[in-house]
Protein backbone atom coordinates (compact mmCIF):
# COMPACT_ATOMS: atom_id res chain seq x y z
CA UNK A 1 0.00 0.00 0.00
CA UNK A 2 2.84 2.36 -0.69
CA UNK A 3 0.57 4.63 -2.81
CA UNK A 4 -1.38 5.35 0.21
CA UNK A 5 -4.29 3.39 -0.57
CA UNK A 6 -5.53 0.14 0.21
CA UNK A 7 -4.50 -1.99 -2.21
CA UNK A 8 -7.22 -2.44 -5.59
CA UNK A 9 -8.92 1.17 -4.38
CA UNK A 10 -6.58 2.41 -7.01
CA UNK A 11 -6.54 6.48 -7.88
CA UNK A 12 -9.48 5.81 -10.30
CA UNK A 13 -11.84 5.48 -7.28
CA UNK A 14 -10.31 7.92 -5.28
CA UNK A 15 -10.81 10.58 -7.81
CA UNK A 16 -14.15 9.26 -8.16
CA UNK A 17 -14.87 9.61 -4.76
CA UNK A 18 -13.81 13.20 -5.12
CA UNK A 19 -16.62 13.26 -7.61
CA UNK A 20 -14.72 14.36 -10.69
CA UNK A 21 -16.54 11.91 -12.96
CA UNK A 22 -13.90 9.59 -14.14
CA UNK A 23 -15.73 5.96 -14.43
CA UNK A 24 -13.79 4.50 -17.13
CA UNK A 25 -10.11 2.96 -16.85
CA UNK A 26 -7.93 0.75 -19.73
CA UNK A 27 -7.42 -2.67 -19.42
CA UNK A 28 -4.86 -5.31 -20.89
CA UNK A 29 -6.09 -7.11 -23.64
CA UNK A 30 -5.50 -11.21 -23.11
CA UNK A 31 -5.90 -14.39 -24.71
CA UNK A 32 -9.98 -15.35 -25.28
CA UNK A 33 -12.17 -17.22 -27.39
CA UNK A 34 -13.88 -14.23 -28.27
CA UNK A 35 -13.36 -12.47 -32.11
CA UNK A 36 -10.97 -9.58 -30.94
CA UNK A 37 -12.73 -7.00 -33.05
CA UNK A 38 -15.77 -7.08 -30.64
CA UNK A 39 -13.40 -7.00 -27.33
CA UNK A 40 -14.10 -3.26 -25.87
CA UNK A 41 -11.20 -1.24 -25.48
CA UNK A 42 -11.97 -0.39 -21.73
CA UNK A 43 -13.72 -1.31 -18.85
CA UNK A 44 -15.76 0.01 -15.86
CA UNK A 45 -14.12 0.31 -13.04
CA UNK A 46 -16.15 -1.34 -10.71
CA UNK A 47 -15.25 -0.05 -7.32
CA UNK A 48 -16.58 2.19 -5.02
CA UNK A 49 -20.16 1.34 -3.11
CA UNK A 50 -23.35 0.16 -5.01
CA UNK A 51 -26.38 0.02 -3.97
CA UNK A 52 -28.53 -3.54 -4.91
CA UNK A 53 -31.73 -1.81 -4.60
CA UNK A 54 -35.10 -2.80 -3.56
CA UNK A 55 -38.46 -2.89 -5.52
CA UNK A 56 -41.46 -1.24 -3.92
CA UNK A 57 -44.73 -2.35 -4.20
CA UNK A 58 -47.87 -0.70 -3.92
CA UNK A 59 -51.29 -3.16 -3.78
CA UNK A 60 -48.71 -5.88 -5.61
CA UNK A 61 -47.38 -3.55 -8.76
CA UNK A 62 -43.93 -2.01 -8.91
CA UNK A 63 -44.16 1.58 -6.86
CA UNK A 64 -42.74 3.50 -9.88
CA UNK A 65 -42.19 6.90 -7.40
CA UNK A 66 -40.83 5.22 -4.70
CA UNK A 67 -38.46 3.44 -6.86
CA UNK A 68 -37.55 6.95 -8.75
CA UNK A 69 -37.55 8.88 -5.32
CA UNK A 70 -35.55 6.34 -3.58
CA UNK A 71 -32.91 6.18 -6.64
CA UNK A 72 -32.50 10.06 -6.58
CA UNK A 73 -31.85 10.18 -2.65
CA UNK A 74 -29.43 7.51 -2.84
CA UNK A 75 -27.92 8.88 -5.99
CA UNK A 76 -27.36 12.54 -3.99
CA UNK A 77 -25.60 10.77 -0.68
CA UNK A 78 -22.37 9.85 -3.16
CA UNK A 79 -23.04 6.19 -3.85
CA UNK A 80 -20.92 5.04 -7.26
CA UNK A 81 -24.09 3.48 -8.62
CA UNK A 82 -27.25 0.80 -8.56
CA UNK A 83 -27.74 -2.98 -9.49
CA UNK A 84 -31.20 -3.58 -10.51
CA UNK A 85 -33.36 -6.66 -10.13
CA UNK A 86 -30.74 -8.31 -7.65
CA UNK A 87 -31.83 -10.76 -5.15
CA UNK A 88 -32.66 -7.49 -2.25
CA UNK A 89 -34.38 -6.13 -5.86
CA UNK A 90 -36.48 -9.58 -5.52
CA UNK A 91 -35.88 -10.08 -9.15
CA UNK A 92 -37.32 -13.52 -9.43
CA UNK A 93 -41.21 -12.48 -8.39
CA UNK A 94 -40.92 -9.28 -10.84
CA UNK A 95 -41.46 -10.77 -14.89
CA UNK A 96 -39.75 -9.50 -18.01
CA UNK A 97 -41.55 -6.48 -18.57
CA UNK A 98 -41.39 -5.55 -15.29
CA UNK A 99 -38.01 -5.96 -14.63
CA UNK A 100 -37.32 -3.89 -17.91
CA UNK A 101 -39.46 -0.87 -16.34
CA UNK A 102 -37.85 -0.66 -13.06
CA UNK A 103 -34.27 -0.60 -14.63
CA UNK A 104 -35.76 2.19 -16.82
CA UNK A 105 -36.91 3.99 -13.84
CA UNK A 106 -33.62 3.73 -12.37
CA UNK A 107 -31.68 4.83 -15.74
CA UNK A 108 -33.94 8.24 -15.52
CA UNK A 109 -33.93 9.04 -11.74
CA UNK A 110 -29.80 7.68 -11.19
CA UNK A 111 -28.15 11.03 -12.42
CA UNK A 112 -26.10 9.66 -14.88
CA UNK A 113 -24.81 7.13 -12.17
CA UNK A 114 -23.40 3.75 -13.79
CA UNK A 115 -26.57 0.81 -13.55
CA UNK A 116 -25.82 -3.05 -13.46
CA UNK A 117 -28.59 -5.38 -14.22
CA UNK A 118 -28.74 -8.37 -12.10
CA UNK A 119 -29.78 -11.35 -13.63
CA UNK A 120 -29.95 -15.26 -12.87
CA UNK A 121 -31.69 -18.59 -14.10
CA UNK A 122 -31.10 -21.94 -15.55
CA UNK A 123 -31.92 -22.55 -19.07
CA UNK A 124 -28.38 -21.06 -20.86
CA UNK A 125 -30.72 -20.10 -23.87
CA UNK A 126 -33.37 -18.27 -22.80
CA UNK A 127 -30.29 -16.33 -20.63
CA UNK A 128 -28.58 -15.38 -23.47
CA UNK A 129 -31.67 -14.01 -25.51
CA UNK A 130 -32.15 -12.20 -21.98
CA UNK A 131 -28.72 -11.22 -22.28
CA UNK A 132 -28.85 -9.80 -25.82
CA UNK A 133 -32.52 -8.06 -25.13
CA UNK A 134 -30.73 -6.15 -22.28
CA UNK A 135 -27.80 -4.92 -24.89
CA UNK A 136 -30.70 -2.09 -26.29
CA UNK A 137 -30.25 -0.74 -22.64
CA UNK A 138 -26.95 2.02 -21.67
CA UNK A 139 -25.53 -0.71 -18.92
CA UNK A 140 -22.16 -0.45 -17.20
CA UNK A 141 -22.28 -4.12 -16.90
CA UNK A 142 -23.91 -7.51 -15.80
CA UNK A 143 -24.31 -9.55 -12.29
CA UNK A 144 -24.67 -12.81 -13.06
CA UNK A 145 -25.05 -15.98 -10.73
CA UNK A 146 -24.67 -19.78 -11.23
CA UNK A 147 -27.42 -21.58 -12.47
CA UNK A 148 -29.73 -22.37 -9.03
CA UNK A 149 -31.43 -25.34 -8.83
CA UNK A 150 -29.07 -27.65 -10.82
CA UNK A 151 -25.87 -27.96 -9.81
CA UNK A 152 -23.73 -28.24 -12.10
CA UNK A 153 -20.04 -29.01 -12.35
CA UNK A 154 -17.07 -26.79 -12.44
CA UNK A 155 -16.69 -27.80 -16.19
CA UNK A 156 -20.71 -26.37 -16.64
CA UNK A 157 -19.96 -23.55 -14.78
CA UNK A 158 -17.02 -22.55 -16.95
CA UNK A 159 -19.72 -22.88 -19.83
CA UNK A 160 -22.15 -20.91 -18.25
CA UNK A 161 -20.58 -18.05 -17.35
CA UNK A 162 -18.54 -17.94 -20.88
CA UNK A 163 -21.11 -18.43 -22.77
CA UNK A 164 -23.00 -15.76 -21.27
CA UNK A 165 -19.94 -13.24 -21.43
CA UNK A 166 -19.72 -14.25 -25.17
CA UNK A 167 -23.52 -12.98 -25.80
CA UNK A 168 -22.96 -9.94 -23.45
CA UNK A 169 -22.12 -6.76 -24.94
CA UNK A 170 -21.74 -5.57 -21.55
CA UNK A 171 -18.27 -6.78 -18.86
CA UNK A 172 -19.67 -9.03 -15.85
CA UNK A 173 -19.59 -9.14 -12.54
CA UNK A 174 -19.49 -13.32 -11.41
CA UNK A 175 -22.11 -13.52 -8.10
CA UNK A 176 -21.03 -16.16 -6.38
CA UNK A 177 -23.65 -16.97 -3.35
CA UNK A 178 -23.71 -20.64 -3.05
CA UNK A 179 -26.13 -20.85 -0.40
CA UNK A 180 -28.83 -19.32 -3.25
CA UNK A 181 -27.52 -20.97 -6.03
CA UNK A 182 -26.33 -24.37 -4.45
CA UNK A 183 -23.47 -24.24 -7.17
CA UNK A 184 -20.48 -23.62 -5.16
CA UNK A 185 -17.40 -21.92 -7.68
CA UNK A 186 -13.80 -23.08 -7.14
CA UNK A 187 -11.04 -20.78 -6.66
CA UNK A 188 -9.49 -22.60 -10.41
CA UNK A 189 -12.95 -22.07 -11.95
CA UNK A 190 -13.10 -18.30 -10.82
CA UNK A 191 -9.21 -17.79 -11.95
CA UNK A 192 -10.26 -19.70 -15.37
CA UNK A 193 -13.40 -17.18 -15.90
CA UNK A 194 -10.82 -14.47 -15.37
CA UNK A 195 -9.23 -15.21 -18.73
CA UNK A 196 -12.38 -13.57 -20.25
CA UNK A 197 -11.96 -10.13 -21.82
CA UNK A 198 -15.67 -9.12 -20.53
CA UNK A 199 -15.60 -11.20 -16.62
CA UNK A 200 -14.25 -8.15 -14.78
CA UNK A 201 -15.26 -8.57 -11.27
CA UNK A 202 -16.89 -10.72 -8.53
CA UNK A 203 -19.83 -9.57 -5.98
CA UNK A 204 -17.93 -12.22 -3.27
CA UNK A 205 -20.61 -14.19 -0.83
CA UNK A 206 -18.70 -16.89 -1.49
CA UNK A 207 -17.80 -17.51 2.33
CA UNK A 208 -14.24 -18.53 1.69
CA UNK A 209 -11.73 -15.69 2.79
CA UNK A 210 -8.90 -17.59 1.39
CA UNK A 211 -10.34 -17.92 -1.91
CA UNK A 212 -11.08 -14.24 -1.75
CA UNK A 213 -7.42 -13.49 -0.82
CA UNK A 214 -6.45 -15.60 -3.75
CA UNK A 215 -8.48 -13.29 -5.84
CA UNK A 216 -7.18 -10.31 -4.58
CA UNK A 217 -3.96 -11.50 -5.27
CA UNK A 218 -4.11 -12.27 -8.56
CA UNK A 219 -5.63 -9.75 -9.68
CA UNK A 220 -7.72 -10.03 -12.89
CA UNK A 221 -11.17 -9.53 -11.18
CA UNK A 222 -12.29 -6.86 -8.97
CA UNK A 223 -13.21 -7.87 -6.03
CA UNK A 224 -16.53 -6.92 -4.26
CA UNK A 225 -18.02 -7.56 -1.04
CA UNK A 226 -21.54 -9.16 -0.95
CA UNK A 227 -21.93 -9.56 2.64
CA UNK A 228 -22.24 -6.66 4.52
CA UNK A 229 -20.77 -7.48 7.49
CA UNK A 230 -17.38 -8.55 5.72
CA UNK A 231 -17.00 -4.97 3.77
CA UNK A 232 -14.34 -3.55 6.19
CA UNK A 233 -12.21 -6.66 5.92
CA UNK A 234 -12.59 -7.27 2.15
CA UNK A 235 -12.04 -3.58 1.42
CA UNK A 236 -8.84 -3.42 3.78
CA UNK A 237 -7.13 -6.54 2.56
CA UNK A 238 -7.54 -5.53 -1.32
CA UNK A 239 -10.99 -5.76 -2.26
CA UNK A 240 -12.20 -2.84 -4.50
CA UNK A 241 -15.70 -1.93 -2.42
CA UNK A 242 -19.23 -3.22 -1.98
CA UNK A 243 -22.62 -4.11 -3.70
CA UNK A 244 -24.42 -3.50 -0.32
CA UNK A 245 -28.07 -3.89 0.53
CA UNK A 246 -27.74 -2.06 4.21
CA UNK A 247 -26.42 0.71 2.35
CA UNK A 248 -29.85 2.00 1.54
CA UNK A 249 -29.99 3.72 5.16
CA UNK A 250 -26.89 5.29 6.68
CA UNK A 251 -25.73 5.66 3.48
CA UNK A 252 -22.80 8.66 3.77
CA UNK A 253 -21.31 6.65 6.38
CA UNK A 254 -21.29 3.63 4.27
CA UNK A 255 -19.56 6.12 1.58
CA UNK A 256 -17.35 7.42 4.45
CA UNK A 257 -16.17 4.29 5.52
CA UNK A 258 -15.04 3.32 1.98
CA UNK A 259 -13.58 6.35 0.99
CA UNK A 260 -11.35 6.47 4.46
CA UNK A 261 -10.33 3.20 3.15
CA UNK A 262 -9.39 3.98 0.13
CA UNK A 263 -7.14 6.87 2.03
CA UNK A 264 -5.57 4.39 4.43
CA UNK A 265 -7.04 5.85 7.43
CA UNK A 266 -7.57 3.13 8.70
CA UNK A 267 -8.68 4.04 12.07
CA UNK A 268 -11.08 6.78 11.10
CA UNK A 269 -12.55 4.38 9.00
CA UNK A 270 -13.30 1.67 11.91
CA UNK A 271 -14.56 4.53 14.11
CA UNK A 272 -17.15 4.94 11.71
CA UNK A 273 -17.70 1.35 10.32
CA UNK A 274 -17.80 -0.40 13.95
CA UNK A 275 -21.29 1.53 15.05
CA UNK A 276 -22.32 0.29 11.61
CA UNK A 277 -22.65 -2.95 12.93
CA UNK A 278 -25.67 -3.83 15.16
CA UNK A 279 -27.83 -1.70 12.49
CA UNK A 280 -26.33 -4.90 9.50
CA UNK A 281 -26.45 -7.69 12.05
CA UNK A 282 -30.13 -6.78 12.04
CA UNK A 283 -31.10 -6.26 8.69
CA UNK A 284 -29.94 -9.31 7.79
CA UNK A 285 -32.22 -11.41 11.11
CA UNK A 286 -34.63 -11.84 8.48
CA UNK A 287 -34.87 -12.70 5.24
CA UNK A 288 -33.75 -10.09 2.98
CA UNK A 289 -34.88 -7.39 1.92
CA UNK A 290 -37.94 -7.82 4.46
CA UNK A 291 -36.09 -6.10 7.77
CA UNK A 292 -35.15 -3.51 5.14
CA UNK A 293 -38.49 -2.83 3.48
CA UNK A 294 -39.69 -2.69 7.03
CA UNK A 295 -37.36 0.26 8.18
CA UNK A 296 -37.49 2.17 4.64
CA UNK A 297 -41.22 2.07 4.91
CA UNK A 298 -40.98 3.82 8.97
CA UNK A 299 -39.27 6.56 6.99
CA UNK A 300 -41.88 7.09 4.34
CA UNK A 301 -39.77 5.52 1.73
CA UNK A 302 -42.28 3.30 0.35
CA UNK A 303 -44.55 0.67 1.57
CA UNK A 304 -43.73 -2.41 3.56
CA UNK A 305 -44.59 -4.82 1.04
CA UNK A 306 -43.47 -7.72 -0.81
CA UNK A 307 -44.34 -10.10 -3.30
CA UNK A 308 -44.99 -14.04 -1.76
CA UNK A 309 -43.62 -16.44 -0.93
CA UNK A 310 -41.67 -13.48 0.87
CA UNK A 311 -42.96 -11.76 4.16
CA UNK A 312 -42.51 -8.44 5.93
CA UNK A 313 -40.68 -8.67 8.85
CA UNK A 314 -41.75 -8.77 12.64
CA UNK A 315 -43.53 -5.92 13.78
CA UNK A 316 -40.59 -6.47 17.14
CA UNK A 317 -37.83 -6.40 14.23
CA UNK A 318 -38.88 -3.78 12.91
CA UNK A 319 -39.10 -1.43 16.26
CA UNK A 320 -35.12 -2.82 17.06
CA UNK A 321 -34.36 -1.59 13.13
CA UNK A 322 -36.05 1.85 14.06
CA UNK A 323 -34.03 2.70 17.45
CA UNK A 324 -30.67 0.80 15.93
CA UNK A 325 -31.22 3.77 13.17
CA UNK A 326 -31.75 6.71 15.18
CA UNK A 327 -29.05 5.89 17.07
CA UNK A 328 -27.02 6.30 14.04
CA UNK A 329 -28.75 9.12 12.59
CA UNK A 330 -28.00 11.59 16.36
CA UNK A 331 -25.73 14.01 15.59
Amino acid sequence: MSDGTCQGLGPDWVARASNDGSFHRSIPSRKTRVPSSSIPSSSPDFSGLWIPLVTPFQHGAVDHAALSALTRRLAGDGVTGFVVCASTGEAAALDEAEQLAALDTVQAAAGGLPIIMGLSGYHLGKTTAWVRRLAERPLAGLQVSAPHYIRPSQAGLLEWFRAIADASAVPLLVYDIPYRTGATLTRETLLALAEHPRIRGIKDCGGDMAKTRALIADGRLQVLSGEDHQIFGTVAEGGVGAIAASAHVQTRRFVQVLRLLAENRLAEARAEWQPLQPLIEMLFAGPNPAPLKALLAHGGSMRDELRSPMTRASDALRERLVVLDARLSRP
